[in-house]
């Protein structure tokens, strides 16, 4: 369809639109008018249909619309490692992970990998993830192919073990990659440094260079464990924070993966310079990492995002479990039930992400104008019911399993908890059988 012609309007009713716009807006009998995959309208049912009349209606009973969940960490290929190196420190996780990755990894079982991530996403509400992982061409296809807006880019490592290219010998190969994946609406071209423990600085600057030439994401690991941060600072007098910060690499299109053991002046300088941060619970938890100060970087004014980081760490892509988490685990170490309240971590894994990903003016709330990343949660459910507060009842309540219905720029792309463009067996079975494979690396 032309700009001109784009196309019928189709209304969208629910019993509760939830708008995270900048009031937090929550309309009971609420409605979306959604046109050429972006959101014309938004208001209550009776207005938005009697200015549409003749549009197809979907009426959503006993659901909450709400915007796309923004995964602002991951790694979707790691679907093949679900559950081999579980119950470790990040080190020996590390220590197993990337030698049987080196052995592994492939275009086309990177592509089985993260379709099966894909889909597992888009199952859970997810409609953005923000993705460091390798074959980055066959990535981006198979997210594609699914559905899900896939933000990826070339992956930096000068460590060896893990199948990674030198930054050195990669670095001219990205440039040619960020020619052919300009930024476009909708999507920008991400550059993804693993971490300051493994990427000297001298390239570190080089990749800096390259983002501000092409207007790219900076995507980087950052003070996840101690031993990093005691690492870095031995072999280069700072904090991985403070390193970034002088090498430029700090700003508004940088987001920091973790980012658990910060200083007070960390914290300041991510405020000062616009960087956004990728909360990651469930994965910090599991590999005994630390608790990241999210009610300071949120009092700083820090976007924080939520991520799930990879499934072989965190084991799943459930955004919904990492909201609870993010909302939970701050008020037992504050003492205070006040920190992270319900609305925020919504806020966090939907418009801080799409903040981390640069795309907030576009993706991360249901407003006009905006694509129409849209989710839609049945919470007619014993498990739901009552619902006095419908954004307490998604983070508190509600799970992926809840889940019912899932739009991409407007497009569906789930109906009745069914991804509509794969056949989940297949991609099931495909992930399966990558299983013998991973065994004989390990």
């Amino acid at each position: 369809m032309s700009e001109q012609d784009p196309g019928p309007v189709r209304v969208l009713r629910a019993d509760w639109v939830v708008t995270v716009d900048a009031s937090d807006t929550v309309l009971a009998d609420g409605a979306v008018a959604v046109q050429g995959g972006r959101i014309g309208a938004v208001g209550p049912a009776k207005d938005v249909l009697a200015d549409h009349p003749g549009a197809e209606v979907a009426h959503l009973r006993g659901h909450v619309l709400m915007p796309g969940l923004v995964n602002a960490h991951t790694h979707l290929g790691m679907t093949m490692f679900r559950g081999v190196a579980d119950d470790l420190s990040l080190d020996a996780f590390l220590a197993r992970l990337l030698p049987a990755e080196g052995a592994v990894l492939s275009a086309e079982r990177v592509r089985i990998a993260t379709l099966a991530g894909a889909v597992e996403s888009l199952l859970a509400g997810v409609t953005t993830a923000l993705d460091m992982y390798y074959f980055v061409d066959e990535a981006l296809a198979a997210a594609s192919a699914a559905g899900l807006r896939l933000l990826g880019g070339p992956v930096f490592l000068d460590a060896t073990g893990s199948g990674a290219e030198p930054v050195g010998r990669s670095l001219e190969a990205a440039q040619r990659w960020l020619q052919r994946h300009p930024v476009r609406p909708g999507w920008r071209p991400v550059l993804n440094p693993h971490a300051t423990y493994t990427v000297t600085p001298h390239h570190l600057e080089e990749i800096r260079d390259l983002a501000e030439r092409h207007d790219a994401v900076v995507h980087v690991h950052a003070a996840e464990t101690e031993a990093e941060v005691a690492s870095v600072k031995g072999a280069h007098g700072r904090r991985p924070v403070e390193h970034l910060d002088d090498l430029g690499l700090l700003g508004s299109r940088t987001v920091l993966a973790h980012a658990v053991h910060l200083t007070d002046d960390e914290i300041g300088r991510l405020a000062r310079t616009g960087t956004s941060v990728a909360h990651c619970p469930a994965s910090n938890l599991k590999l005994g990492s630390g608790i990241a100060r999210v009610p300071d970087l949120l009092a700083a004014g820090v976007a924080v995002g939520v991520g799930t980081d990879g499934p072989a760490s965190s084991n799943d892509l459930d955004i919904f479990a990492a909201m609870r988490l993010a909302a939970l685990l701050h008020k037992g170490v504050r003492g205070d039930p006040l920190a992270v309240p319900a609305a925020q971590v919504l806020r966090m894994a939907t418009l801080h992400g799409a903040r981390a990903a640069c795309l907030d003016d576009e993706l991360g709330s249901i407003e006009p104008g905006k694509r129409a990343d849209l989710v839609a949660v049945d919470v007619d459910q014993p498990h739901t019911q009552p619902v006095y507060d419908p954004v307490s009842t998604l983070v508190y309540a509600a799970g992926r399993a809840d889940v019912r219905h899932v739009w991409v720029d407007g497009e569906q792309v789930v109906a009745d908890g069914v991804a509509v463009r794969c056949d989940l067996a297949e991609v099931a079975a495909e992930l399966a059988g990558l299983r013998q494979i991973v065994l004989d690396a390990l």
